[in-house]
């Protein structure tokens, strides 16, 4: 029935002349009726199927609308056979509502016990990331605190304030990436000294960092642009060389084992003398490993401290190479390609 023929459904009830042949249209409109919604196989065909025969204009709402037209004498049977019809269709609207599920969702399957599980993997650290923070909790167990630093940096904490001249080849365009805004992205964690000095201001100072350092290394096997770097400073009155080589087997031997050999031969840095390379004899072989030195009274100035009363020793340890040692990893390259069969070997 269309919707300007439902809105003279009235008037043809009038005009049949019959109740009894008014009440048999009605039945067979709700026959028809029951029969689409039975069947309908989705709940949004089932739904518009609803506003089709009982919506606000929906074709028995309709016959009810035009009950007001029908003659008086007729109009109580005529009623009883369109709320009848009504009735049907509601009851068997609400029949079919239980049997079907919304439009796009998948009804619930029965779960077999027999089944094995889905497994979760557990996640896990990374190894440069292991061997980090394996570094920090002994250096805290030491008496050192630990802070984040800028990895972007100015030109004056990353080069001049370590005594590092203005002809040295890390300040060359071509070794180090510089910004728009003449910023450097730190080429070691050593950028952080004087800013530790500045903040920490009264020696007793035990300090250090750890983190990303950048540098414009052509990519192989032990080279990257990108490599991890741990710094460590301590200054007081009566800081020597002793306790820096005590700190550094304290460190070593909780990360490596007891049985490692340092060696500490002679070499330059611009930021400490004595300077000093360390190599470690591990898994039967030496290994150079990290730079240290006694820190220069340039660098305790830069950062308010008088050298004439106080002195440091400052040592920084490529984490990326400690990384591959311990756990027998020959090329760098496989600590960034974040292979997941590689990294679910740690």
């Amino acid at each position: 029935m269309s919707r300007d023929d439902s809105q003279n459904a009235g008037s043809d009830i009038a005009s049949s002349g019959a109740t009894s042949s008014f009440g048999a249209d009605v039945a067979e409109k709700a026959r028809i009726a029951i029969e689409l919604i039975n069947g309908a196989v989705t709940a949004d065909e089932l739904e518009q199927l609803r506003i089709r025969f009982l919506g606000k204009a929906g074709e028995i709402s309709l016959l009810l609308r035009g009950l007001g037209k029908v003659p008086a004498e007729q109009r109580p049977a005529a009623g009883q056979a369109v709320n009848a019809a009504k009735k049907g269709v509601e009851e068997a609207i609400d029949a079919k509502k239980g049997s079907l599920q919304p439009t796009g969702r998948k009804a619930k399957k029965s779960i077999d016990v027999t089944m094995p599980g889905i497994r979760h993997g557990v996640g896990r650290r990374h190894p440069l990331m292991q061997t980090m923070e394996e570094l920090k909790s002994v250096l805290i167990g030491l008496g050192f605190r630990y802070d984040d630093y800028p990895e972007v940096e100015t030109e004056s904490y990353n080069f001049d304030s370590l005594n590092t001249p203005s002809w040295h080849p890390s300040r060359d365009m071509h070794d180090s990436f510089y910004t728009k805004t003449g910023h450097v992205l730190r080429t070691h964690t050593s950028a952080f000294q004087t800013r530790a000095l500045k903040m920490l201001k009264e020696p007793p100072i035990r300090a250090m960092t750890a983190g990303r350092c950048y540098r414009r290394d052509e990519i192989d096997a032990t080279h990257f642009p990108i490599f991890h770097q741990l710094d460590v400073i301590a200054v007081d009155k009566s800081i020597s060389f002793s306790d820096l080589k005590w700190t550094l087997e304290s460190m070593l031997q909780a990360i490596l084992g007891k049985d490692i050999k340092l060696q500490f031969r002679p070499s330059y840095f611009p930021f400490t003398t004595p300077s000093a390379e360390v190599d470690v004899f591990y898994r039967g072989r030496w290994m150079e490993l990290l730079g240290s030195g006694m820190m220069r009274p340039e660098v305790l100035r830069n950062g308010g401290i008088d050298p004439d009363v106080y002195q440091g020793f400052a040592f920084g340890i490529g984490i990326d190479r400690l990384t591959m040692a311990r756990f027998g990893i020959d090329d760098i390259r496989l600590l960034y390609a974040n292979e997941q069969a590689f990294l679910s070997q740690f």
